[in-house]
């Protein structure tokens, strides 16, 4: 378990780093998503994964490592989204406080990592990168359903849960790809 934190957190570090870049570069104008704007854009990152390992071929020069990195920081944005921060969405957040927020929301994400991890013994080394996109497609039209009902489940875990077991698939991923 050492080994994997220590390389979690190096791909976690590697997605703060660009988000926090983009932050400077962007401001923060993706506070004006809706949800089900940024599951469309998780919904594009992940499937243009899903069709370069099918097809074998890509005519963007964009890596896919770097599509998990960006599946990563929307998953956090997410996150931070639904905690519906105070402000005018058109407005920048200021880059300590969007700092702050990335960091607690992936503070969190993690310990639930290490909680799954522990329970199910580190079987996402076993698994392909390929199972990893499908799950995190699985994960998006599971949100996509329960935003058409209206936020609410009878017996399933919520939105949040679902961004949080994404962004830990597309970590895996990245380690994955860092070990190859």
């Amino acid at each position: 378990m050492k080994q994997t934190l220590h390389q979690y957190q190096q791909a976690l570090d590697g997605c703060k780093e660009i988000f926090l870049k983009k932050a400077a570069d962007y401001g923060t104008s993706w506070r004006v998503l809706r949800p089900i704007s940024v599951v469309d854009q998780l919904f594009i990152k992940a499937q243009r994964i899903r069709n370069i390992q099918e097809l074998g071929v890509q005519k963007v020069e964009d890596r896919i490592d770097s599509e998990f990195q960006a599946i990563v920081n929307y998953g956090i944005i997410a996150l931070i989204q639904l905690d519906k921060p105070e402000g005018n969405p058109y407005e920048d957040m200021p880059l300590p406080e969007v700092q702050q927020r990335y960091e607690a929301k992936a503070a969190f994400v993690q310990r639930v990592m290490e909680a799954k991890n522990h329970d199910y013994g580190e079987a996402w080394r076993d698994m392909s990168q390929e199972s990893f996109v499908d799950l995190i497609l699985t994960k998006l039209l599971r949100i996509k359903q329960i935003l058409r009902n209206d936020g609410k489940t009878l017996v399933s875990e919520g939105i949040d849960a679902n961004f949080v077991d994404i962004i830990n698939y597309a970590l895996f991923a990245l380690i994955k790809i860092a070990e190859a």
